[in-house]
């Protein structure tokens, strides 16, 4: 016969899908109602509307559903009050996520230089990983100018999880986070001085619940003062991707920001080089528009490779412009993510 001891001992084995922790451990079972060969559960979920309640209801419903003697499962959802929430995680305090994130690999996307593609170049890495089946969160740190959520398509509100703010997913389940979320219109200006925005990158990071991770790609915005050394000093950044256009005057100021790494220790790991040159369609034939490349000179005082060079595509720029970054085919972006993974690979 069956007893509320089976049922609760079965779903001891079913664990929430973002702590990783057992339903039971939680305290998530609230009833249980048993009638013949008939179960009845209720299930309480630690934030109401949680996005995962399908994967949940269909978890609780097959541990139930293998017990001798089952014939029916029936499961009830409701939801934890912010009482018996705070009572298993604790009150909410800055910084209480990070203790629940589990992130192999933190990589900043940095250039120093305004305009050169940093976005594009994280959103394409990005995309390239999550569709080699990584686990990838992206943080738009451009505090003032942000653009990820443009080149997705991604849009506020945002959600709290279980111990922090939950990141907004991409189609492909890339996990963004941006302060144009938390705006009340996207045009809206953020007019902060420095301290401010530093403050706001170590929230983006400690108050966001990312789960497991195998990489965190964080956009840098241009320049070397509060926002990269805020950065590159609060956050366990394992590596730098620098990136340069062709110019000489851009090879000399993203050589500021190389300099400014190694004056903190964090490694750069590789170069790539945007708009390097431009095919014609009619033709086939390359045109280095901006001239002769210096990107050479910026792995060189790197000390670092090159890893790759993009082309000017207008395509990519329409498909960016409209929020479809992962539906970007570009010849260039397995050579990007290759020679990304040699250089930082994780344990899958």
């Amino acid at each position: 016969m069956l007893s509320k001891e089976q049922i609760l001992a079965a779903l001891s084995h079913v664990n929430d899908p973002e702590l990783h922790r057992s339903l039971t451990d939680l305290k998530m079972v609230r009833d249980i109602q048993i009638s013949g060969g008939s179960v009845e559960v209720t299930i309480a979920l630690t934030v109401p509307n949680c996005p995962l309640k399908a994967q949940i209801e269909a978890d609780v419903r097959a541990a139930i559903s293998g017990l001798p003697g089952v014939e029916a499962v029936h499961v009830k959802m409701t939801a934890m009050t912010e009482e018996e929430r705070q009572a298993i995680f604790g009150k909410p305090k800055e910084g209480a996520a990070a203790a629940y994130n589990h992130v192999q690999r933190v990589i900043a996307v940095m250039s120093g230089k305004g305009g050169v593609g940093k976005s594009l170049v994280t959103g394409l890495l990005a995309t390239a990983l999550a569709q080699q089946g990584y686990k990838v969160g992206v943080l738009d740190a451009d505090i003032t100018g942000p653009s990820i959520p443009t080149l997705f398509g991604l849009h506020g509100p945002l959600e709290p999880g279980p111990v922090g703010i939950r990141p907004v997913e991409s189609a492909l389940g890339i996990k963004v986070m941006s302060m144009n979320f938390l705006l009340e219109r996207e045009d809206q200006p953020v007019i902060w001085r420095g301290p401010l925005i530093g403050s706001a990158i170590t929230q983006l990071w400690g108050d966001v619940y990312w789960g497991d991770l195998d990489y965190l790609l964080v956009d840098l915005p241009p320049g070397t003062s509060d926002a990269s050394l805020t950065t590159l000093q609060s956050l366990p950044v394992n590596g730098i991707i620098m990136v340069t256009t062709p110019q000489s005057l851009a090879s000399m100021v993203v050589r500021k920001a190389v300099h400014m790494a190694q004056a903190v220790n964090t490694p750069i790991i590789g170069v790539v080089e945007n708009m390097a040159y431009f095919t014609c369609p009619e033709t086939g034939k390359r045109h280095d528009i901006f001239g002769a490349s210096h990107s050479a000179e910026v792995a060189q005082a790197a000390a670092a490779p090159i890893l790759v060079q993009l082309p000017i595509d207008p395509q990519v720029a329409a498909m960016c412009d409209a929020g479809k970054i992962e539906a970007v085919s570009l010849a260039e972006t397995p050579a990007l993510l290759n020679a990304f993974l040699e250089v930082v690979p994780v344990t899958k």
